[in-house]
């Protein structure tokens, strides 16, 4: 799989060369150059979160079979349209967002692999499109796919079924969305991750007019130096575990951004194709630090049960700061020039370190993501139907008298549980005529969706409930009340 996944890469790369150099042949207009990053991109922030629902809840072989051959429709017609000279600018942003339409679903699986063939696709694509034209290069993306697509076809994966029926696509939504809301490490992933990828798009998006319009090349510079961040990647990610063994993951994204943006610079300012293959390097080093720092980041924030829609929620920031930036980008260049749009953005790049250091990202071992499965079933008198609610959970506690001001400090953890488990109401009361006694009270949309809260608690969560425990009167324990709403 992962070999098949380089091909592909590889495919996809050589793609990448050949609708961006195609487009400055199509239109020399920066803000048409720059929508074809955005396009690129734009699905996929528009996309990832009903994807990573989708994974989440259906057989994930079968969703990337439907996948491969989905592009290798999409991809094939492209690359016949161009061979025909058929294809206008408009009609290439039309089919660079299609293809991009189905990404989300797609898994990428390892970074090194997508790096490994960053270095290679680019070159090949490069010398065919100065050699033959650009639609080989569709063509052979195209056929990349079927590897992939064997692989998958004689894959037998091994399913964990759980005891509950599947979950439904909107409710999906709804609990991935309170998962990332109500999670400090993974928002604080989010902003570091925005503050970067904005600024960031200016070098992918203006690449194809630096090397045509300032250093006035072909398309064999323009793979060369793409190829050069692939290479730079891989070697950053040979380097990454000795570096991690020394600063921490927000000093590692610090730094990377800092020399993104000294290579941004380079970009910008230097005409020498040696100097600019040095500054390629750099890039590809901090891309690789970055990407990798902010995602293994976010994997240790989430557990098995939402995983894939807490890193849609990553791609989204992802692709919507490379989208967005694209867009911006190209009318910044269209206006000022595209040396002095890369400085600006460079600019901001190094700013942004500075007004996100407070956001630390996770260090050190991932929390203990286990099911505890240590919650008591459920006292029914009978059997409530599945889709009833919404489900109504309140827990009393005796505290001690002098220990009020620490057991409710210690509650807003057990509600930031709650609620990233899927509660979409929480609150704490206490009674007016005893103040040591305390009600939890917690909303489940439906029965079905409370069982599940019962699967996803977590050994991590069990040791946030005893943390509040723990202030309780000795000798007292919890007591639970399932209510149920009368419709």
């Amino acid at each position: 799989m992962w070999i098949a996944t380089i091909v592909s890469n590889i495919g996809t790369w050589m793609h990448e060369v050949g609708a961006g150099w195609l487009m400055t042949s199509l239109s020399s207009s920066p803000s048409m150059v720059a929508l074809v990053e955005a396009a690129d991109t734009l699905p996929v922030m528009l996309l990832a979160l009903p994807a990573g629902a989708i994974a989440d809840i259906v057989d994930r072989r079968r969703l990337l079979i439907a996948v491969q051959v989905y592009f290798l429709i999409v991809i094939g017609a492209l690359a016949l349209l161009t061979a025909l000279d058929m294809t206008t600018p408009w009609g290439l942003l039309a089919f660079t967002f299609a293809v991009c339409v189905e990404l989300p679903s797609a898994i990428a699986l390892n970074s090194v692999g997508i790096n490994i063939s960053r270095a290679i696709g680019p070159a090949i694509a490069g010398v065919l499109v100065a050699s033959v034209g650009v639609w080989p290069v569709f063509a052979l993306n195209a056929l990349s796919c079927v590897g992939i697509l064997a692989v998958l076809l004689r894959w037998r994966r091994e399913h964990h079924k759980s005891s509950l029926p599947a979950e439904r696509f909107l409710s999906a939504i709804r609990v991935g969305l309170r998962f990332v809301t109500h999670t400090r490490t993974l928002q604080a992933v989010l902003i570091r991750g925005a503050a970067f990828f904005v600024f960031a798009s200016a070098t992918w998006s203006l690449f194809p007019l630096v090397v045509r319009r300032e250093l006035g090349r072909g398309p064999e510079v323009y793979g060369l130096l793409l190829t050069c961040i692939g290479i730079g990647a891989v070697a950053g990610a040979m380097l990454l575990p000795r570096l991690r063994e020394k600063i921490s993951r927000s000093a590692m994204v610090a730094c990377a951004s800092a020399l993104y943006a000294l290579a941004a610079l380079a970009l910008a300012h230097l005409h020498n194709v040696g100097l600019l293959m040095v500054a390629m390097l750099a890039t590809g080093v901090a891309w690789i630090a970055i990407l990798a720092a902010l995602q293994v980041s976010a994997q240790l924030t989430l557990p098995a049960w939402v995983r894939a829609r807490g890193l849609a929620a990553f791609v989204v920031v992802f692709m919507g700061g490379m989208a967005l930036g694209s867009i911006l980008w190209g009318q910044v260049a269209t206006w000022i020039g595209i040396p002095a749009a890369l400085t600006t953005a460079a600019i901001g790049m190094v700013a942004a370190i500075g007004l996100t250091w407070s956001f630390r990202l996770v260090d050190g071992r991932a929390p203990d993501f286990t099911p505890s499965m240590d919650w008591a079933a459920p006292l029914v008198a009978e059997t409530p139907e599945p889709d009833s609610g919404p489900v109504l959970v309140t827990i009393e506690y005796r505290v001690d008298p002098a220990r009020r001001a620490e057991f409710v400090a210690a509650m807003r953890d057990v509600r930031e549980m709650r609620r990233r488990n899927g509660a979409f109401f929480w609150e704490l009361f206490h009674d007016s005529a005893h103040p040591t006694r305390f009600l939890e009270s917690f909303m489940d949309e439906s029965w079905t969706e409370h069982l599940r809260q019962h699967e996803r608690v977590s050994v991590s969560d069990r040791e946030v409930q005893r943390r509040a425990n723990q202030f309780l009167v000795k000798g007292e324990s919890t007591k639970s009340t399932h209510w149920l709403a009368d419709r």
